[in-house]
């Protein structure tokens, strides 16, 4: 028996020294001590020569949660010769130091810790579970995390499958005109990551093409990725844009929010990989039967190919990452705001069309109603974010800093401009973030007023903005010729039920759920899947990039292991017992039990929480290492009186 100090965190409440006495007269404990920190070296080293010298059969360490240390204690046991699942964590730390106070403390500590030695004494030695797997990885998502994580990930000798539901690569940043804090080309610095992962041998690009299912488990998923056809061959295309000038269709440009038009058949922008036009059949006036067919009568290389079918493809892969990016929360939700049928309020991403040099109005500052070049532009922040009651309650991050930027640029291309920018507070957390926004500030003559706006709307060929600064008091009214919105960031369409599919967690706004914040933020709680860029949570390019990166090193991890390996502590089926009533298989949260005349249990799935033990009506489901006798064995220790001191008994 080990007890932990853990400084005060354990020792501050619980009287360690007590505990360890308490538990060395425990039937079946022949060694007990106290430590000062256990998981430091020193402390490692007590319990490997305690497990030689005394050969112990098993060791329990009173200490912190099993989540931050067990797999210290357990290799440091094994690397004395003992069977690692013979080690268990008593929590007296979580579960009592940091909950109670006085006496109570103590005795709540003995209690737990005994509970865990009658569950070490009936404990078995366990060998690790271990399972071959595939050497390919799935990235869902061709935005700028996406494509950094499966460069690396085929960069590391792996194949990749990078799958996208728009015609081309690039996302959301393909769309910006200028990233902050550098005002670097967005184009110039995304477009040789676009064109690198198209040429990449090991990657395979499927555009125009989504997740339809997924089953399989860590190292083991099978994919059926549905392409929806472009019906144009992109070997014969040599872009001429022929096809587009005859098209008889005008609809909105989804590349540029809607600003501008393109036709049915369409090349999203000049830079798009891959770079071949797609024939959108939800616009064209019909395919079953041929309604038009001009395209493909002015198509000298005669690409176009109304007969293509779409395609299911059935993919092995060992790792998946997922890297669906955002969306912005529609001006339509904002009532306050005019619901979006304001033609001269739009949002950040669409201003930042406008400014692009490949934009609907080729990088000139005009506003959308009537093409006249805006003198007095007015950015709100926060627009759906932090309003608990109406919209959104969490911060999206980002919004300070395009808005600076969107400011700046403003100022830039319209020297004569106004720029006003209501704000709640500034959160500039990056490097050279805040001096970027100072810069805007203090250099560019941009007038920031602390408050929120009550109501936009329309007044002859002036978008009328009330509001209130809140460091003067004063009502303010600014009669501007356009306003932007740094609308909330959302999830992505279809990331939740794309994460259903995976069975992947989501938050309680729709974004990813990692399996711990801080330990573990890479990656979901589904074995095997890693989380990268905006589908995570709202961030910028760089933290994207970072995390692409992270989470395909996670992926090589296991796609470059020799094998997988999994706790053995899972649920194991009796099957002289078993009936084949079939009531576990559905109670399983992760799918990991199957029936035909008895039930089995994958044990690579399997996470030994127990559900199916308990749903079990014949007894047949038991979990290794913690069976009934156990069980009935530790609440006896818990609820049994706690020993007076040994110096207070004798006396």
């Amino acid at each position: 028996m080990f007890v932990c100090h853990c400084g005060k965190n354990i020792a501050g409440t619980v009287d360690v020294a007590r505990v360890s006495e308490a538990l060395a007269r425990h039937p079946g404990v022949v060694y007990a001590t106290h430590h000062e920190y256990m998981c430091s070296e020193p402390g490692q080293e007590l319990l490997r020569r305690a497990i030689r010298e005394h050969r112990l059969t098993g060791a329990v360490v009173a200490a912190c949660s099993p989540s931050m240390h067990e797999t210290t204690f357990r290799r440091a046991a094994a690397s004395a010769g003992l069977n690692p699942y013979l080690v268990e964590i008593a929590n007296i730390r979580e579960q009592c130091s940091w909950v109670h106070e006085g006496p109570a403390a103590t005795d709540k500590a003995i209690r737990v810790a005994r509970t865990m030695v009658e569950k070490v004494k009936g404990n078995h030695p366990l060998t690790p579970v271990e399972v071959g797997h595939a050497e390919k990885c799935l990235v869902v998502g061709g935005g700028i995390a996406g494509i950094q994580a499966a460069l690396d990930v085929a960069d590391a000798g792996f194949e990749v499958l990078l799958v996208e539901k728009s015609p081309t690569i690039g996302g959301r940043m393909a769309q910006l005109s200028e990233t902050f804090p550098t005002l670097d080309c967005s184009q110039c610095i995304l477009t040789p990551k676009m064109v690198e992962a198209a040429h990449h041998p090991r990657i395979r690009l499927l555009t125009y093409s989504e997740v339809e299912e997924v089953s399989g488990f860590i190292g083991n998923y099978h994919v059926r990725i549905r392409k929806k056809p472009t019906y144009v061959n992109p070997d014969r295309c040599n872009l001429c844009g022929e096809c587009a000038k005859v098209c008889p269709i005008r609809v909105p440009s989804e590349f540029d929010c809607g600003l501008s038009e393109r036709a049915a058949i369409y090349i999203p922008f000049p830079q798009a990989v891959p770079s071949s036009y797609t024939l959108d059949e939800g616009s064209c006036l019909g395919l079953v039967p041929l309604r038009c067919g001009e395209c493909a009568k002015v198509c000298e290389p005669r690409a176009i190919d109304f007969d293509m079918h779409e395609e299911l493809l059935e993919e092995d892969v060992g790792a998946i990452i997922l890297a669906t990016g955002y969306e912005l929360y529609p001006k339509e939700a904002m009532a306050e705001y005019g619901h979006g049928t304001v033609p001269d309020v739009i949002d950040g991403l669409q201003f930042e069309r406008i400014l692009s040099a490949s934009g609907p109005t080729r990088g000139e500052v005009r506003r959308p109603s009537d093409g006249r070049v805006p003198k007095e532009v007015v950015f709100i922040q926060c627009s759906g974010s932090r309003d608990p009651e109406l919209h959104k309650p969490y911060c999206s991050k980002i919004c300070c800093m395009y808005t600076a930027k969107h400011a700046l640029l403003f100022r830039h291309a319209v020297p004569d401009g106004k720029a006003y920018v209501f704000y709640i507070d500034i959160r500039a957390g990056g490097k050279g973030y805040e001096e970027f926004v100072n810069r805007a500030m203090e250099e560019e003559g941009i007038l920031y007023l602390r408050g929120k706006v009550a109501k936009v709307f329309r007044d002859g060929d002036k978008v009328m903005v009330w509001g209130v600064d809140t460091l003067t008091g004063k009502r303010v009214e600014v009669a501007a010729d356009l306003v932007v919105l740094a609308q909330a960031v959302v999830p992505t369409t279809g990331a939740p039920e794309l994460a259903r599919k995976l069975r992947a967690a989501v938050d309680a706004h729709g974004f990813l759920q990692e399996a711990h914040p801080k330990l573990r933020p890479l990656e979901a709680l589904t074995g095997g899947i890693f989380l990268a860029g905006a589908a995570h949570a709202p961030k910028d390019i760089p933290e994207a990039v970072a995390q692409g990166s992270g989470a395909a090193a996670k992926a090589v991890a296991i796609l470059s292991a020799p094998v997988l390996t999994h706790s053995p502590e899972v649920a194991e089926v009796d099957e002289a017992l078993c009936s084949g009533c079939r009531i576990c298989a559905p109670q399983c949260p992760y799918t990991a039990i199957t029936v035909d005349e008895v039930a089995h249990v994958n044990e690579i799935l399997c996470e030994g929480c127990g559900t199916c033990v308990a749903a079990c009506p014949s007894g047949a489901m038991t979990m290794r290492n913690l069976s009934d006798v156990q069980v009935q064995s530790m609440i006896r220790a818990a609820l049994s009186e706690v020993p007076e001191p040994a110096e207070v008994k004798g006396g």
